[in-house]
């Protein structure tokens, strides 16, 4: 199997965030981690390699400081890395970002994507869906579970309070969910290799069948209106009681609030 994992080197946000004058992320002055859903997404590919043989190719789009993360999924057990690096992609939304992503997936010979639900640092969910549209492939958003029979992959999908299972014929695309797996650790024998490891870097020459008008800032129809770090909570009522005081503050507030 020949498997494109795509993921995104997100803010690590516990340490807050940093924004341009024009609203979009200063991606380069904050510390940056793998996106959650994607790790698990890379995860999911590494497991299939094990099973059926094949290749996982990693993909990502960013600052040249994203090649942290493609070195971190080559020493889980990656065979390729692709960083997509260019000035005029900078400022993506989701369109113009999934239009990208495109552009390189093109180049490549794939049965399956596998992306993450959506990042930490948008949570739209929409990239993974668009890739799929822009390919012509179907696609099996929120997968819990993954498995290959044949040519074709059948997963669990989550719906609130139970999960569809959906069955599609390779080439296919699916979305992952950060519950999918636990991803494994990077091995200290991976870690040497990925150091090693050439990083293939792609530009904006190099996207297949991509007009300029869907790349960049330029080619995003979203606008930002606003943009603001998390609003840090208030301390709240506080009581010092007995358990049954407690208690009875308690649900007076939730009477109040008209929850019960």
């Amino acid at each position: 199997m020949k498997i494109v994992v795509c993921i995104k080197q997100v803010p690590d946000t516990k340490n807050g965030v940093k924004f341009k004058p024009d609203g979009t992320l200063d991606r380069g002055a904050m510390a940056s981690v793998m996106n959650p859903d994607d790790k698990a997404g890379l995860e999911a590919a590494l497991r299939l390699k094990d099973l059926h043989g094949g290749e996982v190719t990693v993909v990502t789009m960013g600052l040249p400081k994203a090649e942290e993360v493609l070195r971190e999924a080559l020493a889980m057990g990656a065979d390729q890395a692709i960083l997509i690096t260019d000035r005029v992609l900078g400022g993506a939304d989701t369109w113009a970002t999934s239009s990208t992503l495109a552009g390189a997936v093109r180049n490549l010979e794939y049965d399956l994507i596998i992306t993450g639900r959506q990042a930490i640092d948008g949570d739209t969910a929409q990239v993974g869906p668009q890739l799929s549209e822009h390919l012509g492939i179907p696609v099996i958003s929120y997968a819990q579970k993954i498995r290959v029979e044949g040519d074709c992959v059948i997963a669990e999908r989550q719906f609130e309070d139970r999960y569809h299972v959906l069955k599609a014929k390779l080439p296919c695309l699916i979305t992952a969910l950060s519950e999918l797996n636990e991803p494994r650790y990077m091995t200290p024998g991976g870690i040497f290799d990925a150091f090693d490891a050439d990083i293939t870097v792609w530009g904006r020459g190099d996207l297949k069948d991509v007009a300029d008008t869907d790349i960049g800032l330029k080619g995003s129809p979203t606008q930002i209106a606003k943009a603001s770090d998390k609003v840090k909570k208030g301390t709240g009522d506080m009581i010092n009681g007995t358990p049954v005081e407690s208690a009875a503050f308690i649900v007076e507030k939730l009477k109040e609030r008209h929850v019960i």
